[in-house]
């Protein structure tokens, strides 16, 4: 509701002021208590510098610090948590999965896992987002690198953006 408020009235909205006037609501999944996770990060040995492509064609400098093991319908998945050179200490997960790019943007959903403790995070996969680049051609978003492409459906968090303007 807050976010749905936000996207609507908010200036910082990644919103077109014509995708404004006929925003209703952002779309999810039903919450999923099975995709919320505390996991241990298994850290890199050493963090390695990895570049992302964004939408824009740029690249975009990362570093990976570890990785996160979960499972999802009786089979367990790795993800690669990374934080930006100009960030450090904040976890970001670009994924994609097999929902996209019918359910979900084919681009790649994001999550900011939270820490909890030095190696603990809290990773809620019903807090997926879609980066802003869904929203208009002027944002420029990291695509997910090809270790965190999933073949199996995660089915929490945003789905498709669906603009009426």
């Amino acid at each position: 509701q807050h976010k749905d408020d936000f996207f609507k009235n908010h200036f910082q909205s990644p919103l077109s002021a014509a995708q404004k006037k006929n925003f209703t609501g952002l779309n999810y999944f039903p919450e999923n208590d099975a995709l919320a996770f505390t996991l241990t990060l298994e850290r890199d040995a050493e963090p390695a510098r990895v570049e992302m492509q964004t939408s824009k064609g740029d690249l975009r400098l990362y570093l990976r610090v570890g990785k996160i093991h979960f499972p999802v319908n009786d089979q367990m998945a790795t993800l690669y948590v990374y934080e930006a050179a100009e960030q450090p200490g904040e976890y970001f997960v670009p994924f994609t999965d097999a929902t996209a790019p019918q359910e979900t943007y084919g681009g790649g959903r994001y999550l900011e896992p939270e820490r909890i403790g030095a190696d603990t995070l809290l990773v809620d996969f019903n807090l997926a987002y879609n980066p802003w680049c869904v929203y208009g051609d002027e944002w420029s978003c990291p695509y997910p690198p090809p270790e965190n492409r999933l073949t199996i459906r995660i089915e929490a968090g945003e789905k498709n953006f669906h603009a009426l303007a």
